[in-house]
């Protein structure tokens, strides 16, 4: 079982009504943005440190607690003992720590007592050193033995300083934060104002991390310049999805009128506003709306595709164009059927690629070879997938 273990005790250095924790980030609060990237990583317990409670940090859990998680708050090492199963693993997230799902995945899996580590003196201001030149870096996985440890020495030792010296000295190994980390946001932060810069970072990574072409290199710059707008006027994901939806409602509607040449590069664009707006649900903590954007997607793809070929079948008066785009169409979910993030490869197919890919074609009067091209794209992927899947033992 995998636990998360949050601290959440020190005030923001320039609002000492707040605690860090509670600073606006992603959408949310900074700990509402920690719990989310537990919970991707698959913990199934969250355990939340305080000294004190204020009326933001119990908004925030309730908020938590309402994805079905067990969240539980504490406020020692004893308390956390209790609440622990004596077998979890732990992975301890530093008071004000700013991280990536990327960094959180590299302690996230099976393993022994781990401590992420920097060597850059500067990299994170605050942090104690656990070796002559390792510095902590904010993530930890731990196994529950050492809440134990700490449990049973004096109650005013400093619970996340105690925890991190007794996993050095029980030999925890190390593991080094990766280059681009930093870049990318890692870090901690207490500052209010500091927080809302890394707070664009982190958003440009996360969207940045995608692993379909199409996402990476071209929906990700155009969400990297409207995401911090948007959060930073509290524009709700859906509302971005509605309208991107009715974007693709519109382009859709071309297409059945057998104007695909303008309803295409309205389906295309109405895809990166719904990618956009899934990812705003997402920090929001409103995957179901994620969920119905992504869907929305997938499903706008598809139907693009069909009124596409049903046109050319309607012009030349067979039904090539309709055959292909049904053949199209079922290819592209078998890839889907096949495969989940963590095992696409960049260049394979997917929803949001298919009208791209057509555009050049219906734009230089060739619909027809567009189809082709993307059927023939979908048809190489699923081959690669199958390939794939035969070289497992």
């Amino acid at each position: 079982m995998l636990a998360g273990l949050i601290f959440a005790t020190d005030d923001a250095h320039d609002r000492p009504d707040m605690l860090a924790a509670t600073l606006p980030f992603g959408g949310g609060t900074l700990i509402e943005f920690q719990a989310r990237l537990l919970v991707t990583a698959g913990a199934g317990q969250l355990i939340i440190v305080v000294t004190r409670l204020t009326p933001e940090l119990v908004g925030a859990v309730n908020r938590m607690k309402r994805r079905g998680i067990g969240v539980d708050i504490v406020r020692t090492a004893r308390e956390a003992e209790e609440k622990l199963h004596p077998l979890a693993r732990i992975l301890v997230i530093a008071d004000g720590l700013v991280t990536t799902d990327s960094v959180i995945s590299l302690l996230s899996s099976e393993g022994s007592d781990t401590l992420l580590v920097t060597a850059d003196a500067d990299a994170l201001p605050g942090l104690e050193r656990v070796g002559a030149d390792a510095i902590w870096a904010g993530l930890a996985r731990v196994e529950a033995q050492r809440i134990t440890d700490v449990a049973a020495l004096p109650k005013d030792y400093d619970f996340e300083s105690t925890l991190l010296r007794v996993a050095a000295q029980a030999g925890a190994d190390h593991l080094l934060l990766p280059g681009g980390a930093a870049r990318d946001g890692h870090g901690i932060e207490r500052d209010s104002a500091r927080l809302r810069a890394r707070n664009e970072e982190v958003v440009s990574a996360f969207v940045s991390n995608r692993v379909s072409w199409v996402d990476r290199f071209v929906i990700a710059p155009m969400a990297r310049l409207a995401l911090p707008w948007l959060i930073g006027r509290a524009v709700p994901g859906l509302v971005v999805g509605g309208c991107s939806a009715g974007v693709m409602a519109l382009g859709l509607g071309l297409m059945a009128w057998g104007l695909p040449i303008i309803g295409l590069p309205l389906v295309t664009a109405s895809i990166a506003g719904l990618a956009t707006g899934a990812v705003l649900s997402w920090m929001r903590d409103a995957e179901s709306e994620a969920l119905v954007q992504r869907g929305a997607i997938a499903g706008g793809s598809a139907a693009a595709v069909l009124l596409l070929g049903q046109s050319i079948s309607r012009a030349e008066g067979t039904g090539t164009g309709l055959t292909i785009a049904v053949a199209f169409v079922v290819l592209a979910a078998l890839l889907e059927r096949s495969t989940n993030d963590r095992q696409r490869q960049r260049w394979w197919g997917s929803p949001a690629a298919y009208p791209l890919i057509m555009i050049p074609f219906v734009g230089m009067g060739y619909p027809l070879l567009g189809l082709w091209a993307g059927a023939t794209y979908a048809a190489v992927s699923l081959a690669a997938v199958i390939e794939r899947l035969r070289e497992k033992p």
